[in-house]
């Protein structure tokens, strides 16, 4: 266990940073999902909203850019063949 105050502090902080990611990670995991399984309606509407989680994710370091890009690529790509 560490000695410091500022390594005792620094691991508090990780343990919060990194649940507030997996919270993240997870919501839009769940939202891309969701966009998935809808309607062509629907998921015209929920596109924008999707492919702005995955850039803030991208931004953040959650996810890689390239993984981002992909993934949006791929939902695009998805909304127009429906």
């Amino acid at each position: 266990m560490a000695n410091h105050k500022s390594a005792l502090k620094r691991i508090r902080s990780n343990e919060t940073k990194r649940l507030r990611n997996r919270y993240q990670h997870k919501t839009t995991r769940n939202a891309i999902k969701k966009l998935r399984e809808s309607d062509k309606k629907e998921a015209e509407a929920l596109l924008p909203s999707v492919i702005s989680m995955v850039d803030k994710l991208a931004k953040k370091n959650i996810i890689h850019d390239n993984k981002a890009a992909n993934l949006k690529s791929q939902l695009a790509k998805h909304v127009a063949a429906l």
